[in-house]
């Protein structure tokens, strides 16, 4: 399994799950986990993976609190993650891009969640997993695949940097807001994170070359780099992973995003 095979299939992970290197983290709501998961899969509630220091928002995890959750569930440098949720993947993408930006770069989404896993009648369970022996695995933010304001406004008016703003046109455009500013980072280009999901295959991302087509003619083309932006980088996570999957290589996440933007008195807004 290659390290940077950033999208599997459920057949796919019908074939991994069992091996002894792979460990499934469900990020469901925790309803859904109750009801049905897949089997052996690990609960891991959405908050557990960030942090905030109000009005910010999805800000990176510490990295004693975040080598300790990972450790608590077995996993080591060798580890195979495979992440899933109920949304459409941005919580499994917001793991993904965290386990990449703290060095761990085998890691996976599974693509429709747990939309796909029983759309096609893949087995599930209401048990949850045996408990694996605890590791003292201790992970070091790299600071790669990440971009802070000051890095941006550096950035701002670069013919080879685009801003991926993958919120709603409402918040892209300021008729609603969620922090003290509304509207967006100047030069930013819209493309809703929803844009890239095929809501008549379970939730998986549109095919490839479609999703390059939308992409090219907005001007976001591989050569550039990419920084992905929403409110609070949970959405655009995933625009983040789809940007990966696709070969980009210069792609980066805003932490804490417009919730850091939208209330700093030193950034400019169109």
């Amino acid at each position: 399994m290659s390290d940077h095979k950033f999208i599997i299939e459920p057949a796919e992970l019908e074939l991994l799950r069992k091996q002894d290197d792979v460990v499934i983290i469900d990020l469901c709501a925790a309803a859904q986990y109750i009801t049905a998961h897949i089997p052996e899969a690990h609960y891991l509630p959405y908050p557990h993976i960030v942090r905030s220091e109000k009005p910010v928002m999805g800000l990176l995890p510490d990295e004693a609190v975040f080598s300790r959750l990972l450790s608590n569930l077995g996993i080591n440098k060798n580890t195979h993650i495979i992440a899933y949720d109920d949304e459409g993947g941005g919580c499994a993408s917001r793991l993904v891009w965290t386990l990449y930006v703290f060095g761990h770069t085998r890691a996976s989404l599974l693509d429709g969640g747990i939309v796909s896993w029983l759309n096609e009648d893949h087995e599930v369970s209401a048990l949850p997993p045996v408990n694996n022996r605890p590791s003292q695995y201790t992970l070091t933010n790299t600071g790669n695949e990440t971009a802070d304001a000051q890095y941006i406004r550096q950035k701002l008016g670069s013919a080879s940097t685009a801003l991926l703003d993958a919120r709603s046109e409402a918040e892209y455009s300021g008729a609603k807001k969620f922090a003290a500013k509304g509207g967006h980072i100047p030069g930013a280009i819209h493309y809703e994170w929803t844009e890239a999901i095929n809501r008549n295959n379970s939730m998986r991302l549109l095919p490839a070359v479609q999703i390059q087509n939308q992409l090219n003619a907005l001007g976001l083309s591989k050569d550039k780099e990419i920084i992905c932006y929403c409110q609070s980088h949970h959405r655009s996570a995933y625009s983040w992973l789809m940007l990966r999957s696709l070969g980009y290589d210069k792609v980066k996440g805003y932490p804490g995003s417009w919730s850091d933007w939208g209330n700093r008195a030193d950034t400019p807004v169109e």
